[in-house]
C-alpha cells in the first residue's frame, strides 16, 4: 500500500493574454485620471507595441475608454459597471473575516470585527486567542464609545452627529460595565489620538489585565465600514505604537480597507 503524502497542487494554468491584460488595467485603475499611452507603458513597464492591441481590444468591449480630445485612456463603461456590481455585491464582515482569522493566527491574540449598530458600535465576530483570555466581549456586545478602543475609533471616524448624543449617554448605557468611566476630557483627546493614529489603544481600561488596539477600515466611499480590534493580556500584547502587534493591525486593517474598494494610504 502506498502510504507517501499526496503531491502539492500545482498551480492552475491560465491564459497569459488575460494575465497580461490585466495589468494593464490594474494600472488604469490606479490613476485618478486618464493616463497618454507613453505614461501608461512606463506604468506597465511595458512596450506601447505590446499594449496598444489590448487598449484597442478592451476598447471594443467597454473595458477602456479613449479621451476623444486627448487621446488618453482611462476605463471604460464595462469596467465602471463590473466595479458597481461588485461593490453592490460586497459584505464587509466576510471579507474582513479572513484577515482578522490571518491576524489573530499571526499573533496567538484574540482578534473581533465590530460594526456600527443602533446602540453604538457591536461586536459581530469573535476570534478567539490561542489561549485562556478572561473578558466580557461577546458576539453582540455594545462597546462602549467613550471607554473602550473600538468605541474611540467610531467615535473618531463617524460623523459627530451620529456619536454626540451616545458618548453623552455612554456612562448611563454603560455604567455597571465600566468601573472607572473616563473623564470627557481625557476621551476627547484619545479621540483626537485615534483619528491622527488611525488607530486607538486601551491598557488595563476597562478590563484590568487586557490591553486592545483597535483600527478602522474604510470602503470605497471613504466612510468607516467596521473596526478590527486585537486584544490580549498586559505584559503579553505588546503595547508600543510601533511594536508587532499595533504594525499588524493597522497592516490588517489596510488590506480589508483595499479590500472594500478603499484607496486611501
Amino acid at each position: 500500500m502506498d502510504h507517501t503524502e499526496p503531491a502539492p497542487e500545482r498551480e492552475r494554468r491560465g491564459i497569459q493574454s488575460i494575465e497580461v491584460g490585466g495589468e494593464i488595467l490594474k494600472v488604469l485603475a490606479s490613476e485618478a485620471r486618464p493616463m497618454a499611452l507613453r505614461d501608461l507603458v512606463k506604468a506597465a513597464n511595458m512596450p506601447s507595441g505590446k499594449i496598444h492591441p489590448y487598449l484597442v481590444s478592451f476598447g471594443k468591449i467597454g473595458l477602456v475608454a479613449q479621451d476623444p480630445v486627448t487621446g488618453h485612456y482611462l476605463l471604460g463603461p464595462m469596467a465602471i459597471q463590473l466595479g458597481l456590481t461588485s461593490l453592490q455585491t460586497l459584505n464587509p464582515i466576510r471579507e474582513a473575516t479572513p484577515f482578522a482569522e490571518a491576524l489573530s493566527e499571526e499573533t496567538s491574540h484574540a482578534v473581533a470585527l465590530a460594526v456600527w449598530g443602533n446602540l453604538g458600535p457591536v461586536i459581530v465576530r469573535l476570534i478567539d486567542a490561542s489561549y485562556p483570555i478572561h473578558t466580557n466581549i461577546r458576539t453582540g456586545t455594545v462597546m462602549s464609545l467613550a471607554n473602550t478602543a473600538t468605541g474611540r475609533v467610531f467615535s473618531a471616524f463617524l460623523p459627530r452627529q451620529f456619536t454626540e448624543k451616545l458618548l453623552l449617554d455612554d456612562r448611563v448605557r454603560l455604567g455597571p460595565d465600566i468601573a472607572h468611566p473616563l473623564d470627557a476630557t481625557v476621551v476627547e483627546e484619545m479621540i483626537k489620538e485615534a483619528r491622527a493614529r488611525h488607530m486607538s489603544r486601551s491598557i488595563n481600561h476597562p478590563t484590568p489585565g487586557i490591553v486592545a488596539f483597535s483600527a478602522p477600515v474604510f470602503d470605497y466611499s471613504g466612510n468607516i465600514a467596521l473596526t478590527i480590534t486585537i486584544m490580549g493580556p498586559t505584559g503579553t500584547v505588546d503595547t508600543d505604537w510601533d511594536g508587532p502587534v499595533a504594525k499588524a493591525l493597522g497592516t490588517c486593517a489596510q488590506a480589508v480597507s483595499k479590500r472594500l474598494g478603499h484607496r486611501g494610504s
